[in-house]
């Protein structure tokens, strides 16, 4: 097994862990709703610490049920990661194009001198 796949395995397995850990531990067991967001604790801690606070902003749009919030934030993430995606495989691809090109270029610089000759012109025939 290569190195590269070492280190793939094994962050595959931290992802795993994170998931699978705070399931299987209970995590959260005690409280109504689990594995809520930031955004809905920080409203729970809002309402407890000034319960006649008002938001000065309201949502343009608030999504029917939480399940469609939770489809939409995930659509949201996999628009995300496939422009990041994208972006870094177009570095990568350009990279090996100009190192694919400097191959087949042949030489170049004083080295290339040498080869073609002390005047730097291919010799005739």
């Amino acid at each position: 097994m290569s190195r590269n796949a070492k280190i793939n395995t094994l962050l595959l397995l931290v992802v795993v862990a994170l998931a699978v850990l705070p399931l299987a531990l209970g995590m959260g067991d005690h409280k109504e709703e689990p594995f809520t967001g930031a955004d809905a604790q920080a409203e729970t801690a809002i309402t407890e610490l000034k319960p006649d606070y008002e938001p000065w902003f309201s949502p343009l749009y608030e999504p029917p049920s939480g399940e469609v919030e939770s489809a939409l934030f995930a659509l949201q993430a996999a628009i995300g990661a496939g422009v990041l995606a994208y972006y870094f495989g177009l570095r990568r691809g350009r990279r090996q194009g100009e190192a694919r090109a400097g191959v087949d270029a042949g030489p170049s610089g004083p080295d290339a001198a040498e080869a073609t000759g002390a005047g730097g012109r291919q010799p005739s025939v």
